[in-house]
């Protein structure tokens, strides 16, 4: 049977039951494949890598790398300094320097664990059988309290979670216009102050200038925030839940943050990287443990969402129908009205 309210007939709760049973196992399907899929499929694409040395005794190393096809891009350098300032400078992950006692492996653990294991294993595996292992050194290495960089890779979805809570709360709250800007901003502000006080100051996962890292915990929530309040600002109440679907169903797990996006399938480290979580891993990076290297791109991208964003709650807030004179204030009583009548 039909519900109806004064505002006109509802959907039959015979559809809203079939709409639950429908939609949560598509959720969870959804939610299964975005998480699942890109774990499944983590391999090198064209993951940048350098060689360095002479010519003549690099070439034969470039060949045999090369013959992988599709999962490595090679950097050529003249010689292990370059290699090693190309490596700080994250133009690579990683570098083969030809010496004449063999090759010899530089990484950048705090560039991607995953990433750097992965080019030890590849490189000892082009050694000739009995030769002896391969020296690696860590050129930039990732925090001592996260040498596996478990806690950096889960730090992505707190705050996916807390730009989303922020956004959906300034929205469903009623605050329009600067109220909710001001409200999203600040918001943000003290996240990310919370945030490097948690990760860096007590668990010490982040090793970089603790207002930097600060800052881009801050923006990270911004752009979350601002995101999702500028959807909700566009669409209604739809909007939060697309900004769920794109940063936390989508952004999460293919942010890279626990790998590297040249270990994601395509296009899901493509597209991971121009969402809030993503950009914000990468940024994160950067600032923690590479002096801002590489930081511009990310740093982009987190702002455009955040001043996207809240571009679109003040418009909507300026476009919103002015109320008619005469009803924007309940009728106030008359002094006749309000008067004690008199006694017979």
């Amino acid at each position: 049977m039909a519900v109806t309210s004064a505002s006109g007939p509802t959907v039959p709760a015979s559809r809203r039951v079939l709409a639950v049973m429908v939609m949560v196992p598509l959720l969870a399907a959804l939610a299964l494949w975005a998480f699942a899929w890109p774990a499944t499929r983590m391999a090198p694409r064209d993951l940048p890598l350098g060689v360095a040395g002479p010519a003549a005794a690099a070439a034969p190393l470039e060949q045999r790398l090369a013959s992988h096809e599709g999962a490595f891009e090679i950097h050529r350098y003249a010689d292990e300094a370059a290699a090693r300032t190309a490596v700080r400078d994250r133009e690579v992950y990683g570098a083969v320097v030809v010496t004449p006692q063999g090759p010899h492996l530089l990484t950048a653990s705090a560039a991607s664990p995953v990433v750097a294991q992965l080019l030890t294993q590849a490189v000892a595996a082009q050694s000739p059988p009995g030769a002896p292992a391969v020296p690696v050194t860590d050129v930039v290495p990732t925090a001592a309290a996260d040498a596996r960089g478990a806690a950096f890779g889960a730090s992505v979805l707190p705050l996916a979670l807390a730009g989303v809570a922020a956004g959906a709360l300034v929205s469903l709250s009623g605050l329009r216009g600067g109220r909710a800007v001001t409200a999203v901003l600040g918001a943000a502000a003290l996240v990310g102050l919370t945030g490097a006080a948690l990760a860096h100051s007590w668990l010490g996962v982040l090793t970089g200038n603790w207002w930097a890292e600060a800052g881009v915990l801050a923006l990270t929530v911004a752009a979350v925030a601002g995101g999702v309040a500028g959807l909700h600002a566009l669409l209604g109440k739809p909007g939060i839940g697309l900004g769920v679907l794109l940063v936390v169903l989508l952004g999460n797990p293919f942010s890279g943050a626990a790998g590297a996006p040249h270990l994601l399938p395509e296009p899901a480290g493509l597209v991971g990287q121009w969402l809030p979580p993503g950009a914000g891993g990468s940024l994160l990076r950067s600032v923690a443990f590479f002096d801002g290297a590489d930081a511009a791109g990310p740093a982009l991208v987190l702002s455009l969402w955040a001043v996207l964003g809240v571009t679109a709650v003040l418009v909507a807030d300026r476009r919103r129908p002015a109320p008619a004179a005469g009803t924007s204030a309940a009728p106030v009583p008359s002094q006749a009205a309000a008067a004690p009548a008199p006694r017979p």
